[in-house]
């Protein structure tokens, strides 16, 4: 019988933590009436500069315009998003948050450390340090694709 794979092992214990942050992002968010996608929106939104085009998004979380429309259309109608003009450009419409999609972020926030903190509950604090600068190498490795999407969420 063959010895299983070191990497193979690893890979599969990656995937079931990503299994089981997807789990408890959808928990948390749920409560809050927001989809994982929306959530993803929201905070791209809310780190740009200036309110974003409906184009920008759409490269920014690597997804077909027509998607990045029918996640406004649901944030925009549970009064989290707004669409504006852009003041150079008639034709073009940008994307701000609202009051509501603000507090909508801190809530978010708030769910995001409740669940950061279930997931490492059985880790110590150097544990977690340690986990932390592996996690950087693997994101920050030059090997990786150069990715448009939201630097991370704030802590806090």
């Amino acid at each position: 019988m063959d010895s299983p794979d070191p990497d193979g092992v690893l890979a599969e214990q990656l995937l079931r933590l990503t299994r089981r942050l997807h789990r408890l992002q959808r928990r948390q968010l749920e409560p809050l009436g927001i989809t994982p996608a929306q959530a993803r929106l929201l905070r791209t939104v809310a780190v740009c500069e200036r309110p974003p085009r409906m184009a920008d998004l759409a490269q920014r979380l690597e997804v077909v315009p027509r998607a990045v429309t029918s996640l406004v259309d649901g944030l925009e109608e549970a009064d989290r998003v707004r669409r504006v003009p852009d003041p150079e450009s008639r034709r073009v419409v940008r994307i701000e948050l609202t009051e509501g999609g603000r507090e909508a972020l801190r809530a978010m926030r708030s769910a995001r450390r409740g669940a950061v903190e279930e997931i490492l509950t059985p880790l110590t604090a150097e544990q977690r340090s340690i986990l932390g600068g592996l996690l950087s190498t693997l994101v920050d490795s030059p090997g990786r694709p150069t990715e448009a999407a939201p630097p991370p969420e704030e802590s806090g």
